[in-house]
């Protein structure tokens, strides 16, 4: 008698039949539930062997219950307030509609009899259960919790019938303390700041900067590397709205002379983000910028920076390496640290005492020891690492090597048995080199521990939902310094603009990354002293791809356009 299938399998079954999954892989990933105990849909997820969507029609298949898409349908408020938002929480589902005493459910178990009999009894309506994958059910919550927030038009409105707030006209030294502390509390404030942060968070955005004028706050977020314009928000409530983001970030209100830093935490769409806070005087009030810190963007590991092959071979050979100096270069917000992070990641394990040295520390990594720079006390890169050589490291991270006593440090430490990692400010791979010689940093110093410099940059990536094929005039080649047949059998591609990119034509960032190796010929090259475009060329002929050559395979595989690759790769 053949033995019962249980659910998972069955679904599985019905993604072979689907043609989503290959008789081998299920077979695998049987093997694999066997040895680990983890269920087998939540294996095929966590692979990313199917999506979310396909795996929903397929249950919804065996189950025999329709599959719903939620993305594409409208909320009806009337409806979805027929369920507490906890209730919809903990049995993870969602009401869609109603017609007449039958309620329209979707539910992420529709076999979850104890949720069918919670919703009939809470409603008094017949249940039709629908299936629906938790994430869109919990977008869906979260999407529906953000709107009661209110627009920014709603918060103006509500900040003309505020009494009581300061505005920006009067002398600014003249505020009372007390005033500023009731001010930042008022409903319009407290709404304005949640409001501008999820918004924030929705649209992807890095930083989000408040910048005040004369007459007005403006309001930009930068996403994907750009900055966009949003709606402003009053200028009556400038003074409120950066008391209430320095109380979040606790930091002192009554400061207004001196710039400050600090750190907050806010969940959304339940999701932990840590953002980094500064505040600016300027002529017109606190100039104020927050860094959006999200973990999601760090790679679980190197595989998945999304280097070619060879690029990948030289950096995943570095970071093996038992010791010795790994430089990221390349200009703020281009992705160096974020680099460093997934290598930090790959060598995280019991066998290794790492410890970094950031200025801040922007990602918590458990089970890496991680040290802020405080210059306000003291503690710098060069006298934190210092102490950090008596703590017996194996693995040193140094977030930049800005001066020559930090350089020193890092090179000393590299050359007496340890591997370092570490970011610095150049154009390029072979820049790393001439700017170590810069620092005073002996040749035949860089020569011995140098073992990989890297160059990274960030390009936009085309949106896939407006993508269509372009052709480029002669003109953009010559710009390019490349043959117009270089692309010849090649579709290239551009986005249009539409609205879920913000008519932008662009939707996320790649990297791309130049890895130099330091052979023996490079060694002697950088022991005479040579340039560092000779050190390149040296590179090149030993095969190093450069940031021009990665881009423009990027743009032959269809993901950025030439116009990225000019922007981005302007002096190579």
């Amino acid at each position: 008698m053949a033995a019962v299938k249980t659910f998972g399998e069955r679904i599985a079954d019905a993604l072979v039949e689907d043609g989503l999954l290959r008789d081998t892989q299920v077979e695998e990933l049987l093997e694999q539930q066997k040895k680990e105990g983890t269920r087998l849909l939540k294996l095929i997820t966590d692979k990313g062997l199917v999506t979310e969507s396909d795996m929903v029609v397929s249950m919804g298949r065996v189950l025999n219950v329709s599959p719903v898409n939620l993305a594409r349908c409208g909320t009806v408020l009337e409806v979805a307030e027929l369920l507490p938002r906890d209730v919809c929480q903990n049995h993870k589902v969602f009401p869609i509609s109603r017609l007449d005493n039958k309620l329209f459910l979707a539910m992420a178990d529709p076999l979850n009899v104890l949720a069918i009999d919670d919703v009939r009894r809470i409603t008094k309506m017949d249940v039709s259960p629908m299936i629906a994958s938790e994430k869109s059910i919990l977008d869906k919550l979260n999407n529906l919790e953000s709107s009661k927030a209110g627009t920014m038009e709603d918060i103006i409105n509500d900040a003309a019938d505020a009494e009581g707030l300061e505005t920006v006209s009067e002398a600014v030294e003249q505020v009372n303390l007390d005033q500023l502390a009731a001010s930042s509390e008022e409903a319009p404030v407290i709404k304005l700041a949640n409001l501008i942060l999820v918004q924030a968070i929705k649209e992807r955005a890095s930083d989000i900067h408040l910048e005040p004028f004369e007459k007005m706050v403006r309001l930009r977020y930068r996403v994907d590397g750009a900055l966009i314009d949003k709606v402003p928000p009053p200028k009556n409530l400038q003074i409120a709205l950066a008391s209430r983001l320095k109380i979040m970030a606790s930091l002192d209100i009554a400061e207004r002379r001196l710039p400050q830093d600090g750190r907050m935490r806010v969940k959304v769409s339940g999701r932990d983000f840590d953002l980094r806070v500064s505040f600016l005087p300027t002529v017109h009030g606190e100039k104020c910028v927050l860094r959006v810190l999200d973990k999601s963007n760090l790679s679980a590991s190197m595989d998945k920076l999304g280097l070619d092959p060879d690029t990948f071979r030289r950096f995943k050979s570095a970071v093996d390496a038992p010791h010795g100096l790994l430089l990221v270069t390349g200009p703020t917000g281009s992705g160096k640290t974020t680099t460093l992070y997934s290598a930090l990641n790959e060598l995280n394990n019991p066998e290794y005492n790492i410890v970094t040295v950031e200025d801040p520390v922007e990602f918590q990594i458990p089970g890496i020891n991680q040290v802020p720079v405080k210059k306000e006390i003291g503690l710098t890169f060069a006298g934190a690492l210092r102490s950090i050589l008596r703590q017996d490291p194996d693995i040193l991270m140094i977030g930049e090597i800005r001066d020559t006593e930090t350089a020193e440090i890092a090179v000393e430490a590299a050359l007496t048995g340890h591997q370092v990692l570490s970011t610095m400010h150049c154009n390029d791979a072979p820049g790393a080199i001439t700017r170590l010689d810069d620092m005073s940093i002996a040749p035949f110093l860089i020569s011995s521990s140098v073992i990989l410099a890297c160059a990274q940059r960030l390009m936009r990536r085309i949106c896939k939902h407006c993508k269509e094929p372009v052709t480029y005039p002669a003109s953009m080649y010559r710009d390019l310094g490349i043959l117009e047949n270089t692309f010849d059998g090649v579709t290239l591609y551009r986005g249009r603009g539409c609205d879920r990119c913000n008519n932008m034509g662009y939707s996320g960032r790649l990297a791309i990354v130049e890895a130099m190796t330091v052979t023996d010929e490079i060694r002697t090259a950088i022991i005479s002293r040579k340039s560092s475009m000779e050190i390149g060329k040296i590179a090149i002929d030993q095969g190093m791809r450069t940031l021009r050559h990665v881009a423009l395979d990027k743009v032959r595989e269809g993901l950025t356009t030439l116009e990225q690759t000019l922007v981005m790769t302007a002096n190579h």
